[in-house]
């Protein structure tokens, strides 16, 4: 019988990270809405206002590569607490400082360096608290917050922001990340870091539990393989707004469009984590990725908004293919490296969902912009078939080590 959402919010540990950082997940959203429009009035730029939903997604190479290893030496909730707060610091420093715009975008930059750090604290108690399956449909139920915070700051943030103004909303911004931050120090307990006795130079410490990660093939394959359909899938998406305007939509649609793969991804991950048994749902991640790409692909054609809409749908379906992956990469890591490996997990994402844009935006030179969506969606398609091939999901048992993924070489 599946683990319930009931019986995952019924551990207080888990109870305690799963609201605080929903709370957090609606912040952002909030704030990268309230910046942007911030952005774009005081400058008129387009591109700068695009670049703000980006801003803090590269930066976490940086974070991830030198400092990984923290969630591992330090107490976690020391570290979650510090995390919202400078969170909700730098939101009131944004509202009520008047900085220059290149001003603002570095202080977002400087505070995404250190959300690997924070998500992999997150993602290592998780690990620690719910076991099989319960640890799946916990990283389900993070997923689900994101999705949903991302449909209602898309359909509601632009009204919020024009309510009460952009500085009103980022002091809301700022209520809410310490708001985060109280409930994190008065409700998660005081938990030891799990860090190895001995080697305590947090650089030293992070470079090498990187190589050591990276270079274990079950760990690394793991990881592509959450990593790469992101990164074409948000690549593709990244266009969305081009392609509307220039399909002569209506000029709200992207903003709905958006949150209609959101919405996607939402009921993605309800159904795949309620309704789908483990064994199931390690199964069918090639195929979710393949129908990802697919929809995407129906891009290089002149479609209807309504069809548009319903392609994202699908798209966002598709990422519950990573709840497939989470129990057998839970299994793979190393114990004393789970604070580390949840923040290269987190580093990866952030810094390939960071490039895609790039990339595509790119493409867009050459190419006309439904056609380099559908690449982004053919890219996957190839990653889905690599996946397949390559990163085979069966259980193995051993005396000394859990079942995990093994991979085909």
């Amino acid at each position: 019988m599946a683990t319930t959402f009931r019986q995952v919010l019924a551990e207080p540990v888990f109870r305690v990270l799963f609201w605080t950082r929903s709370v957090a997940i609606g912040a952002d959203t909030l704030r990268t809405v309230a910046l942007s429009v911030v952005v774009f009035t005081s400058t008129g730029s387009v591109f700068l206002s695009a670049l703000t939903y980006g801003i803090s997604f590269l930066p976490q190479v940086v974070g991830g590569l030198v400092i990984g290893a923290l969630p591992d030496l330090v107490r976690p909730r020391l570290l979650i607490v510090t995390g919202y707060t400078l969170e909700a610091a730098g939101a009131a420093v944004l509202a009520l400082a008047g900085l220059p715009v290149w001003a603002c975008l570095v202080l977002v930059a400087g505070i995404g360096c250190l959300a690997p750090v924070f998500n992999g604290t997150t993602g290592r108690l998780t690990a620690e608290t719910l076991d099989g399956d319960a640890f799946v449909i916990g990283r389900g139920l993070f997923q689900l917050a994101a999705s949903a915070a991302q449909v209602l700051g898309l359909a509601a943030g632009g009204a919020a922001v024009a309510v009460l103004g952009p500085t009103h909303a980022l002091l809301v911004v700022a209520g809410l990340h310490l708001t985060s931050a109280l409930g994190t120090l008065t409700l998660l307990p005081n938990l030891p870091a799990p860090g190895r006795s001995g080697e305590r130079q947090l650089l030293r410490r992070s470079w090498r539990g990187n190589r050591e990660l990276l270079g274990d093939p079950v760990v690394r394959r793991l990881l592509f393989a959450m990593w790469l359909p992101p990164a074409f899938v948000t690549g593709a998406l990244s266009l969305i707004v081009p392609y509307a305007l220039l399909r002569g939509f209506a000029e709200s649609s992207p903003g709905l469009l958006l949150a209609c793969e959101a919405a996607g991804m939402f009921v993605g991950n309800l159904v795949v984590a309620r309704l789908l048994a483990p064994r199931r749902r390690e199964r069918l991640v090639a195929a979710l990725v393949v129908v990802q790409g697919l929809s995407l692909a129906g891009f290089a054609l002149d479609v209807h908004i309504a069809v548009a809409g319903a392609l994202l749908v699908v798209t966002g379906f598709g990422f519950a293919y990573a709840l497939g992956l989470q129990e057998p990469f839970r299994q793979a890591i190393p114990d004393d490296r789970g604070g580390q490996a949840f923040s290269l997990l987190s580093t990866g994402l952030m810094t390939f969902q960071g490039v895609g844009p790039t990339v595509f935006g790119l493409l867009t030179e050459v190419l006309p912009v439904g056609t380099a969506m559908a690449l982004g969606g053919v890219s996957a398609v190839l990653t889905a078939i690599w996946i397949g091939r390559r990163v085979s999901v069966s259980r193995r048992e051993n005396v000394n080590s859990p079942a995990h993924l093994e991979t085909v070489r």
